[in-house]
This record gives C-alpha cells, structure tokens and sequence, in this order.
C-alpha cells in the first residue's frame, strides 16, 4: 500500500496549511468567544477551492475524493482551526447529494457547497432514538404532492450559518406499510421548523441547536432521490466520509497541540538552565501521544483510499477504526500538551486548554467509541450482536 500523497495532494495539504496559519488558533477562538463565526475563513478555502475538493468539476468542485477532503480537515485543525461545517456539509451533504440526489438537486445545490457560498447541515440524532435510525421519530408523510414532516432532532451543527438543513425522516413503505428511511433538504427559514441553541462546554464559533418540525410543509423535488427508496444507500453513504473527516480534524487537532506543547517545552528552562522537554517524564508521555495521532493518520488515509476506491464495505470498518483511533489520540494530545504546560497549559494565551472540550466530545460523536467497539466486535470478529 503506498502511503505518499501524489504531487497534487502534497501541494494542497502545503497550500491549505499555509491558509490555516494565517488565521491559526487565536482567530477561531476569538470568533468563538464572542459568538461569532468563521466567515472569513470559510469564505476565503470557499473561493481557493478547498471545500470543494471532494465534489465533481461539473459542478464547481475539484473533481477528488473524500482523501482530498480529509487533507483539508486535518490541515486546518492542525493550524488550530478545526472547522466542524467541514464534516457537515462538503463530507456529508455534499456526498449524499452527489451520489443519490436527481441530476436537478446536484445541479441546485453542489455548485454553492464547493465554492462555500451554502451551507447544508445535517439532522439525524433525535431526544430519544439518538441516531439509531431504526428508532427515529421524525415522521414525513404524503400530502397530495407534498411531504410534511414532523419531530425533533438535537445537537445539530451549524443550523444558524446554514441555508438548508438535511433531515432524516422515516416514511412509510405502500408496500409493507413499515417505516423506511428518507432523507429531505429543508430551508432552515422554512414555516413550522424552529430552533433552540443549545449551550455547549465546547469552544467552538459552531453552535448547537435542537430542532423542532412542525408539519413543515415541503415540495416533491425535497425528497433525496428519485424515490424513497432512495433513502436508506443515502443515509449510509454520508456515514464513512463523515467518520473519515471526523478522524482528519481529530489527528489535526493532536498534531497541533503537540507542536504547541513541544515548542515550549523545548525552550522552557528551570532548576539548572536545562530545558523540561529533557527530561524524560515530560518528553515520553508527548512523543507517545504523537505515536498515537500517527498511528491515527495511517488508519484515516487507509480508510479515505478504500472509500476514494469504491471499496465501501472495506472502508466502512477503517472508518470506524479511524475515528476511534482519532478519537482517543486526539484527546490524549491534548490532555498531555496541557500537562506538559502545566498553569500555562490551561490559559486562553497558550491555547491548548481550548481544545479540552472538543476532543473530549471526539470520543462521542458523531458515533460513540463503545458503538464502534461494538460493530469491530462484531462485523470483524464474528461476535454476537450485544444490543
């Protein structure tokens, strides 16, 4: 397996770096702190091409795959700017749209993903249901040519920036009369669908919110697909680029709090002019957790060429080692950066403490590390199903 980037892919992950940098971590904090959003940012990797990576030259995007994007994820988290809107909209939505969408949705709605003019957010994880689709109360159902929709959804990202938001719903089959799996774009102005932020111990310019559907009114061509049918290959196509995107802001975010803390303790003498980072009791626990993030690295491009490959299967199972090996690098990075700062590893100025929240909730979603103990159990080990 050859583990080097091509010449085009080492030139983004050089140039995207270079945009990260000039924003860095300060930036996004600062825009997190005081209720703003990183606009500029987003704006300026919109117009040089970098959210559309992933998305077809036929409209508008760069004609790569999800290896492209997971680049662009990592990058800009390893410059402190972890963008989250970058899993929602050009992993998943644009994804979903893209390969099970009508040519007139792709038409409509890729072109204003890849140069980052629109946003699509994504809405699955329910009150009571989480994401078990299987369980998931949103309901939509035919209303002479229309659909209304009805439910909940909750911890859904970005909903205020976004122009649209990606609901799953369930509908029922004519033929069996169960519920199935459906997927619909909605105006997040659209009449009947309200929003209420939730507040979150995370620092992050991206907010949460709880939705709330209400008979929300929507026309035919909303409905993803040709048919409802259509649904459930489109749920699971979001699945792996969003866990592989994931686990690329994860190991970007260890890499950065890393390179922080090795900056620091290199050059932070005490008890005889020798640097800290000399001594074996601080430099160990930091180069394990860098072992830990590159040991992440390796497993998220493995998944994001196996997905780029057309191998979905193969891709799913790294996809889920990916995120959970992202997972606990990520927030081990961070944990050990901090430490290794000691009282200056919990200051705004050193930011590393910054991050705390994040990468704690990396272990949770978008999937759980105990779900993906469980599907390694059982699809890899041939384990009986404990749910």
């Amino acid at each position: 397996m050859n583990v080097d980037l091509n010449p085009e892919q080492e030139q983004l992950r050089d140039a995207v770096r270079a945009l990260g940098r000039r924003y860095g971590h300060d930036y996004f904090v600062a825009k997190a702190k005081s209720g703003g959003h990183t606009t500029e940012l987003w704006s300026e990797a919109g117009r040089l091409g970098y959210l559309g990576v992933n998305i077809p030259t036929e409209y508008g995007g760069g004609g790569g795959g999800i290896t492209d994007l997971a680049i662009v994820c990592e990058e800009l988290a390893a410059a402190g700017c972890p963008l989250l809107l970058l899993v929602v909209s050009p992993a998943i939505a644009a994804t979903v749209i893209n390969r099970h969408g009508t040519e007139a949705q792709r038409k409509r709605y890729l072109p204003g993903l890849a140069d980052g003019s629109q946003k699509i957010v994504f809405a699955i994880t329910e009150p009571e249901a989480g994401s078990n689709f299987h369980r998931l109360g949103t309901v939509a159902r035919r209303d002479g040519d229309d659909w209304l929709v009805s439910g909940r959804k909750c911890y859904i990202s970005g909903v205020d920036e976004a122009d649209h938001v990606l609901v799953v719903a369930r509908t029922e089959d004519s033929s069996t009369g169960k519920l199935k799996p459906a997927l619909f774009v909605v105006p997040t102005d659209a009449p009947g669908l309200t929003r209420s932020k939730l507040d979150m111990e995370i620092v992050s310019p991206e907010n949460q919110f709880l939705l709330y559907l209400d008979d929300v009114r929507l026309p035919a061509d909303a409905l993803v697909g040709e048919s409802v049918d259509a649904g459930l290959p489109a749920l699971f196509a979001g699945l792996n680029p969003e866990r592989i995107t994931v686990a690329a802001m994860g190991a970007g975010t260890g890499r950065y709090a890393i390179e922080r803390a090795s900056s620091y303790t290199a050059t932070r003498t005490v008890w005889g002019g020798r640097s800290i980072g000399s001594h074996q009791g601080v430099s160990h626990p930091l180069a394990h957790a860098a072992v830990q993030v590159e040991l992440a690295r390796l497993m998220i491009y493995k998944a994001a060429t196996l997905y780029d490959a057309g191998r979905d299967l193969e891709a799913g199972v790294a996809g889920n080692m990916a995120k959970y090996a992202a997972g606990e690098a990520a927030a081990l990075a961070v944990d050990t950066a901090v430490q290794a700062l000691g009282g200056a590893g919990m200051t705004t100025e050193y930011g590393v403490a910054t991050l705390l929240g994040a990468v704690r909730a990396g272990r949770i979603a978008p999937v759980s590390r105990e779900m993906i103990l469980n599907f390694v159990a059982q699809h890899v080990l041939g384990q009986e199903k404990s749910y």
